[in-house]
């Protein structure tokens, strides 16, 4: 199995598999062809609405993936890294990191409020079922969850770390204040992405 999985591997790289965007059109043309031949495309109100799902949930583990990656790996590791070696973190790493990060949160956000409108909840939802539980609550409280951690994402995170970058100009004191705060915030959203997750996941299989 090692050996045929290896010999498909090295056979793609002929078609450049080594640089990412030809990975992801390839991974979109396996899921089309994938889907036609099992005749899950189907135009219709509900295909669309499972569609903008399907980029809701691509979207939530570029924004959800990286979120943990900062809090996980990169945070905690900075400590342990020499500071000759730091600067490739804050100028190559960290930039492309919150790029993702920032517009992943956003896309998240479009998909998942399309998905609603498309569904037919999204009033409801944001409304939190008017508190008598069940699918409108839970998915309106994991709404509400994303909402707030997608504004701290870009309205104190993203502002911070711009200052934190030197891509907005900034005292060193600032840059220090700006570190802490962008890092707390992340730590905030970080705890919020717990029970956030749990009410979305709740919402497809408890209501």
């Amino acid at each position: 199995m090692q050996n045929v999985m290896l010999q498909t591997i090295n056979a793609l790289a002929k078609f450049g598999l080594d640089k990412l965007e030809r990975a992801l059109i390839f991974g979109a043309v396996l899921a089309a062809v994938l889907a036609l031949a099992t005749g899950t495309i189907q135009i219709s109100q509900v295909w669309f609405a499972f569609l903008f799902r399907w980029l809701h949930v691509l979207s939530a583990v570029m924004w959800i993936g990286l979120l943990w990656y900062f809090n996980f790996v990169q945070i905690p590791s900075m400590a342990k890294i020499p500071d000759e070696q730091k600067p490739a973190i804050g100028k190559v790493i960290a930039p492309a990191a919150l790029f993702w990060f920032r517009w992943a949160a956003l896309s998240t956000v479009v998909t998942g409020l399309i998905l609603a409108t498309l569904n037919g909840y999204v009033l409801e939802a944001m409304l939190l079922g008017y508190f008598k539980g069940g699918q409108a609550t839970y998915i309106g409280l994991g709404m509400w969850l994303g909402l707030i951690m997608a504004y701290n994402v870009w309205n104190i995170i993203w502002p911070n770390q711009k200052k934190v970058l030197g891509l907005v100009e900034a005292s060193d004191d600032e840059k220090k204040a700006a570190a802490r705060t962008a890092m707390l915030t992340s730590r905030f959203n970080t705890m919020f992405s717990i029970p956030m997750l749990y009410f979305m996941v709740a919402a497809q299989n408890l209501a």
